[in-house]
């Protein structure tokens, strides 16, 4: 349990420094911007797999049988955050979490919500809780969808200190809530470049995953095998 702390207390930590302007201007003027996200990238991978792998170790404990019900609300909400991760980190996002730089037209999924990788972490996270009754299971994915849910109110916060007075003009054309914004009427759906690769990668990946993925990513590093099991 303890690894499983220190896990996850560095999880945190690594992830923060998105919603902490300061630390990632620094980081991205001494490392560059291709090389702060690449690095960035390299650590959150290898971070999340000593998670994984510190959940693993800890002792399993059954709070509930498995169901095959239970397996479809991975199957159905998986893809749809993949999808909102993808579409999010590979679109301009002056509010939140993006691999773009700043600066750039907001992308399409904006309009959806300002927040799609907060969003499909979270589908993520909440649609792993059903299938994995165990303790261990919970705590991890809990702590993931916890997480995510005060992500939000970090990444508001921080854009509405960042945007200033521009903040409630450019606000109304998207919303936390997906869709909202659209059901207001206030904006249209659109869609450009960025979500069609985006959906394109997460068909890619859900084929893979479909297919075995998990057994032949984890089979080729000791550290990330007993992965499959999730």
């Amino acid at each position: 349990m303890t690894e499983l702390i220190l896990a996850f207390a560095l999880f945190l930590a690594l992830h923060s420094i998105p919603a902490r302007p300061a630390v990632r201007g620094k980081l991205i003027s001494l490392l560059g911007h291709k090389a702060y996200i690449a690095l960035y990238s390299a650590a959150s991978l290898a971070v999340l797999a000593w998670l994984f792998h510190a959940a693993l170790n800890t002792d399993y404990i059954e709070l509930w049988a498995p169901a095959p019900w239970q397996a479809w609300i991975t199957l159905v909400f998986t893809p749809i955050g993949i999808f909102l991760v993808l579409a999010g980190l590979f679109s301009p996002n002056p509010y939140s979490i993006t691999f773009r730089r700043a600066g750039e037209t907001e992308g399409a999924i904006v309009v959806v919500t300002r927040h799609p990788v907060l969003w499909g972490f979270l589908l993520w996270s909440l649609s792993h809780l059903a299938p994995n009754g165990d303790l261990r299971s919970q705590l991890l994915f809990g702590g993931f969808a916890v997480f995510t849910m005060g992500g939000f109110v970090m990444l508001e916060r921080s854009a509405r200190k960042r945007m200033g007075t521009g903040w409630a003009r450019r606000s109304q054309r998207t919303s936390v809530i997906p869709f909202a914004a659209v059901l207001s009427g206030d904006v249209q759906l659109c869609w450009d470049f960025s979500m069609t690769a985006a959906l394109l990668a997460c068909v890619a990946t859900v084929a893979w995953l479909l297919t075995g993925g998990h057994v032949q990513l984890f089979a080729a590093d000791p550290l990330l095998l007993g992965l499959s099991d999730f």
